[in-house]
């Protein structure tokens, strides 16, 4: 098994494990919302994250913070959804519940309900003996929404430009 191959199973496993263990995020960045309140996450972005937009940038409108003790930057006020930068651009967003897609597709849905939201959606299968979820991209222009699931319900939403959504299903990254 090379390093790449084991860096990854890691992370997925430790990202299972955060998903799965039932402790909402908590903290000043974190606002409060009441059970089932979700926040619609477009192709555009967050209302304050937009794709596209640089580090500085986000760091200087005090929507991006560095002095978490997370994996990467995190998203102020956004304490459900992980940035992925690429050249200093936001390209990608993981989200976790209570983030939801304008169809109300979120974590936890079951998956004949992503295939009625966005029935053009492509199906994406993750290589044999990994620990890797399968996919379907719902694609729109340059922007996708890639729903990882376990054949029954969505296990993990990431929104962004599709190109690099495609890249990240099928390289394996993870937002660490």
């Amino acid at each position: 098994m090379k390093l790449r191959q084991f860096a990854f199973i890691a992370t997925l496993l430790a990202a299972a494990s955060i998903a799965g263990s039932g402790v909402c995020p908590q903290g000043p960045d974190v606002p409060a919302r009441p059970v089932g309140a979700a926040e619609v996450v477009g192709l555009a972005g967050l209302r304050n994250a937009e794709f596209g937009a640089t580090e500085a940038e986000l760091t200087r409108r005090g929507v991006l913070r560095t002095d978490m003790d997370a994996c990467g930057p995190t998203l102020t006020g956004h304490g459900s959804a992980s940035p992925v930068f690429v050249g200093d651009r936001l390209v990608l967003l993981w989200l976790d519940d209570p983030m939801s897609t304008p169809e109300g597709i979120s974590v936890g849905t079951p998956v004949g309900e992503v295939r009625d939201a966005y029935p053009s959606a492509v199906e994406l299968a993750a290589p044999q003996g990994t620990y890797r979820f399968d996919g379907l991209l719902a694609r729109d222009g340059d922007r996708a929404y890639l729903f990882l699931h376990d054949g029954t319900t969505v296990r993990k939403v990431i929104a962004g430009y599709a190109d690099w959504a495609r890249r990240f299903f099928d390289e394996g990254y993870g937002p660490c």
